[in-house]
């Protein structure tokens, strides 16, 4: 698997690809998350805190777009979409791209420090610095788009950064705490998630 990175950045040797049957791991945390897409020549990166996975085989994802975002438009348009795990050394970053829009602020991402990157045989943008990434095709159903601003999204390839998921778990008590992902409240409040607690089987 050959990655590019668009500013030359190496942190690509950490990228790992993550067994299909495993990919819900990469939510099951539920953190917040950034969804990026590309239509028509136009890249677009939203933040967003309601995702969740939702089947195995074939794995599939939910996530809600409001109708008033751009990426929503592109994720339509092209029938494709990631959703990325932001680290909580992109809380600004994250902050920013889900509070200004595109039609706004055309440069948002520069503005916002987004690094986008190419992953071979997905014509979608993918951010650089995140922990996980899943590729996605729109299983469309309009009505659940139309009325509850809900996307169902089929996951085709997932892949996360060894330094913090790797044998099918993640390991953030032993990565760096800016490793750790974010969990949106409101308000600009977000925290990261915390230690790791163990049931003893009963």
């Amino acid at each position: 698997m050959v990655l590019s990175l668009k500013n030359g950045d190496d942190a690509h040797v950490h990228i790992a690809a993550v067994p299909l049957e495993k990919a819900y791991r990469l939510l099951n945390h539920g953190p917040s998350i950034l969804v990026s897409a590309r239509h028509g020549g136009i890249d677009n990166v939203m933040a967003a805190a309601w995702a969740c996975a939702l089947d195995f085989a074939p794995p599939k994802l939910t996530v809600v777009l409001d109708k008033a975002t751009r990426t929503r438009a592109l994720v339509e348009g092209s029938g494709t979409f990631v959703i990325q795990v932001p680290t909580a050394a992109q809380l600004q970053l994250t902050h920013a791209v889900g509070t200004h829009s595109l039609d706004a602020q055309p440069d948002k991402l520069a503005r916002a420090g987004v690094r986008l990157f190419h992953m071979d045989g997905f014509d979608s943008p993918f951010v650089a610095g995140c922990s996980a990434w899943l590729a996605c095709r729109l299983v469309p159903e309009p009505h659940n788009q139309t009325a509850y601003d809900l996307f169902i999204g089929e996951v085709v390839g997932a892949w996360a950064d060894t330094r913090v998921f790797r044998d099918g778990h993640w390991h953030f008590e032993d990565a760096d705490p800016s490793w750790r992902s974010l969990h949106y409240i409101a308000g600009g409040r977000f925290y990261a998630i915390g230690e790791a607690l163990d049931a003893v089987p009963s």
